[in-house]
């Protein structure tokens, strides 16, 4: 990139980077994420007991409050809840990250061809999107486990199969009024390639919606993959999870309150920080998803 170009593209992500720093609540939600996202980058090394992560017993110290070395206390067989919580944002974010990656490529490329083409691929692809995005997603996910083995794998599976008719609604839609621009009618003149406008022409014009909507669905995927492990359909133990932890932790209740109170806390920390972080996006861009 020359010179002359990179001057007005730093200026614009100064200027984007100033509006947003204006939304205190946007800023909050982004430290939110990441501080979480550099505790799970280090979770080793910052935790106090990084063995509780795995399969851990240590009966002398089961049960104990909040306090001392065990700051959320530790659980009915001795595992330090605040380990086992970092290390469960983990499995939190590796899902958001997985079903996103193969959910959003989806949904753009399905999007971009109905909302383009118009005629039978719009009527086919359309039609089962509607399907798709009839079912309650969390009633489509259960649906899936229920004749999967319950794992991580099966459940980024599941979830991802739910959400890519989201982003091709939203695509879709995007296309739809983007077609007739000036600039696109212009490309066609000079005879580019249909490639060439969904690509170059169309597609940078939607990526501001496509983000915004990634930011405000990785706090979704999060509730709904936490949803499926406290059903047991999840991340399955040893192996820590918030909403397995939940799970446990509430057959306890209200005696042992800190073994599913702190996880629960900690799925409402990082669903904030990306419904926080997201809003802020929708602001700047001013778009609607």
């Amino acid at each position: 990139m020359s010179v002359v170009a990179a001057a007005p593209a730093r200026e614009n992500l100064r200027r984007t980077w100033y509006a947003f720093s204006r939304n205190g609540g946007s800023l909050f939600g982004l430290g939110i994420v990441v501080v979480v996202v550099l505790l799970t980058a280090f979770a080793p090394w910052v935790t106090p007991f990084p063995r509780h992560a795995r399969a851990f017993t240590d009966f002398e110290h089961a049960s104990l409050p909040p306090g001392g070395s065990h700051l959320f206390g530790t659980d009915t067989i001795g595992r330090d809840i605040l380990t086992r919580v970092v290390f469960g944002y983990r499995f939190s974010l590796l899902l958001g990250l997985v079903v996103l990656s193969a959910a959003v490529p989806t949904g753009v490329v399905l999007g971009l061809l109905a909302g383009y083409y118009r005629g039978w691929p719009e009527t086919v692809i359309m039609r089962v999107t509607d399907i798709f995005l009839s079912i309650p997603p969390l009633a489509l996910a259960l649906a899936i486990m229920a004749v999967l083995e319950p794992n991580l794998q099966n459940a980024m599976l599941a979830v991802s199969v739910m959400w890519w008719p989201w982003y091709t609604r939203l695509v879709y839609g995007l296309v739809s009024s983007l077609r007739n621009e000036g600039y696109v009618q212009a490309a066609q003149i000079v005879g580019a390639s249909p490639a060439h406008i969904l690509l170059r022409e169309i597609l940078p014009n939607c990526l501001p919606a496509i983000l915004t909507k990634m930011t405000l669905d990785m706090a979704f995927v999060i509730l709904i993959g936490s949803s499926l492990s406290f059903l047991g359909l999840g991340v399955q133990p040893p192996d820590p999870d918030l909403g397995t932890m939940v799970a446990d932790g509430a057959k306890y209740m209200p005696d042992l309150w800190w073994v599913p109170v702190f996880p629960g806390l900690a799925i409402l920390v990082i669903v904030l920080g990306f419904n926080l972080l997201g809003d802020g996006l929708r602001d700047i861009f001013g778009v609607e998803v």
